[in-house]
């Protein structure tokens, strides 16, 4: 369009926002033959998040708000679960066959499938079974040099579900076959492989940055196969990404994406209902009437697959005992924390898994309120004038809305049996990677998002020996614990593995490694112009969203 064109549309538009549509007309046909139509507005949808990604690299990470930000967004897996349910669907694997004995597994990968382009990566072939066996190989052999890319990192997810000692090998039958060999029967593997730490990555990208001397930036500038591109980043501020133009599934309806990072959670509500974002995480429950009242918000609810608790580190005195740790458990009164920090959107915690998912244990009872008989315990145990430090959740999550404010409750009915207590909070990253310090003589406020429907993801990845200096926070093993649990891995009949499950239940009951807190409600408030999101048990997704 020339330049004198251009003031002519310009000023026509200009005459048009005003609604003076006969001189618009006639600017127009001044203007002589038919103007190309404007550009359609760019489809963007904000999302206030609660916390910023510890990284973009999400074999590092285990919370939600990374995987929110990397494997749901930048990254794809061989299998993914469908919106909605734990049901798996084809993902970068078309196919798969599994052995008679459950051992082998094959995927039979999904061709033409493009890894993302960007100002720092340009690849030059297309996904193929390298990037399988290099993306589960970094996670397990110490020799790859891609282990212990970044110090004070590792693969807390990978080692939390027993992979090392699950998968026997990840072997490249040819380029687009990939044959996975496990030690035994693993009951959920073929859901383990739809989370978020089994999520491909790029061994061509990986072998440039290498080659540069840059290894770092592999997780601050990701290459994936996902729905969406990273654009860029501001911690504590602001996520950008943009679609990936050559999804394999399809280019998605929106344009952009943008995480504003969001923690205080009234914040987060103003700014849904200024309409400044279009989705946010996890209300304050004194914030749903008024976000349900409102005409342009949807209040969406999911399944209340979650739980909140406090980990003991059963590993040093006096939390060693278990009766100091029934002790406090007896001190807290949970009904009337639940009251006052859900403001009825959460119920008690019985058990380590929540009553949605099978095999929950429906015979345990609740943990009984008696500060008395807390006293009396503690003086038996030998404790006296007891100091220690409470970690307060420095996040609100549909498990826990506020951790600061369920702190204060807890140590308010403490002090009231004779222990003294100190709240400490920190950065959310920092607070993750420090609560695996087996060395940590604290108790910490934790809780967890069950990822693939089973209760294994639960019990053995929360409570496993295996996982002590990962995501089992309370350092807690149990031969006998663990062989129950070990057991129900490795048969599929689901009655079966519920009985051991439940029989698993009496044993974390008995020990207490934990005080468990409560089961809240997820609820995610959606503007009304936003179509197809779901509120998935494992994760928020923004693949298939689309935006009037």
């Amino acid at each position: 369009m020339s330049a004198c064109l251009n003031s002519v549309y310009i000023a026509a538009a200009k005459f048009c926002r005003q609604r003076v549509f006969m001189v618009c007309g006639a600017v127009f046909a001044m203007s002589g033959a038919a103007l190309p139509p404007a550009p359609a507005l760019a489809k963007t949808l904000i999302y206030c998040a609660e916390a910023s990604p510890g990284g973009f690299d999400p074999g590092l990470y285990t919370d939600g708000a990374t995987y929110a930000a990397s494997s749901q967004t930048v990254y794809s897996r061989l299998v993914e679960f469908a919106h909605g349910s734990s049901a798996i669907v084809p993902a970068l694997a078309e196919s798969w066959d599994i052995s008679p004995d459950g051992k082998i597994y094959i995927f039979h990968l999904r061709r033409g499938v493009k890894f993302h382009r960007t100002p720092y990566f340009k690849p030059q072939r297309d996904f193929n079974a390298d990037d399988v066996v290099f993306s589960f190989d970094r996670q397990v052999n110490k020799a790859n040099p891609w282990h212990n890319y970044l110090e004070g990192q590792s693969y807390q997810y990978y080692e939390s579900m027993d992979m090392p000692n699950i998968i026997k090998s990840v072997e490249k039958l040819d380029d687009y076959t990939v044959r996975f060999e496990l030690n035994q029967a693993e009951a959920p593997f073929l859901a383990d492989m739809a989370m978020d730490f089994a999520s491909i990555v790029s061994k061509e990208y990986a072998d440039r940055l290498a080659a540069a001397g840059k290894m770092r930036e592999f997780n601050s500038k990701p290459v994936g196969t996902g729905p969406f591109i990273l654009v860029a980043y501001q911690k504590d501020a602001v996520v950008r990404f943009r679609a990936n133009p050559e999804f394999w599934r399809s280019r998605q309806a929106l344009d952009k994406l943008i995480f504003a990072i969001t923690t205080d959670n009234a914040v987060r509500a103003q700014k849904m209902r200024a309409g400044e974002c279009q989705l946010m995480a996890y209300p304050a429950p004194t914030d749903i009437p008024m976000l349900e009242a409102d005409k342009n918000i949807t209040l969406m609810r999911g399944v209340d697959m979650n739980v909140s608790y406090l980990a003991y580190n059963t590993q040093l005195p006096p939390f060693d005992k278990v009766e100091v740790r029934r002790a406090l458990n007896m001190a807290v009164n949970k009904k009337a924390l639940v009251d006052i920090v859900f403001g009825g959107f959460g119920t008690v915690a019985v058990n380590p898994m929540p009553p949605s998912l099978w095999g929950y244990n429906k015979a345990i009872a609740p943990d009984i309120y008696d500060p008395a008989k807390a006293r009396q315990m503690l003086a038996q145990a030998g404790v006296k004038n007891l100091r220690l430090q409470l970690w307060a959740l420095p996040v609100s999550r549909p498990y826990l809305p506020n951790g600061r404010r369920a702190a204060e409750l807890i140590q308010s009915d403490w002090k009231a049996v004779g222990v003294e207590t100190d709240i400490v909070t920190m950065e959310w990253g920092e607070y993750l990677k420090s609560a695996t310090d087996k060395s940590r003589n604290s108790v910490v406020m934790m809780g967890w998002i069950g990822d693939n429907g089973d209760p294994d993801n639960f019990l053995a990845t929360l409570n496993s020996c295996a996982a002590i200096g990962t995501a089992n926070y309370a350092m807690w093993c149990n031969k006998a614990y663990d062989a129950l649990i070990d057991q129900a891995k490795r048969i599929t009949d689901q009655h079966e593995r519920a009985r051991l499950y439940e029989q698993a239940q009496v044993i974390f009951k008995e020990q207490a490694p934990w005080l468990t807190l409560a089961y809240g409600t997820a609820l995610m408030p959606v503007a009304k112009r936003v179509k197809n999101f779901h509120v998935d048990i494992h994760a928020i997704r923004f693949d298939d969203v689309d935006i009037d």
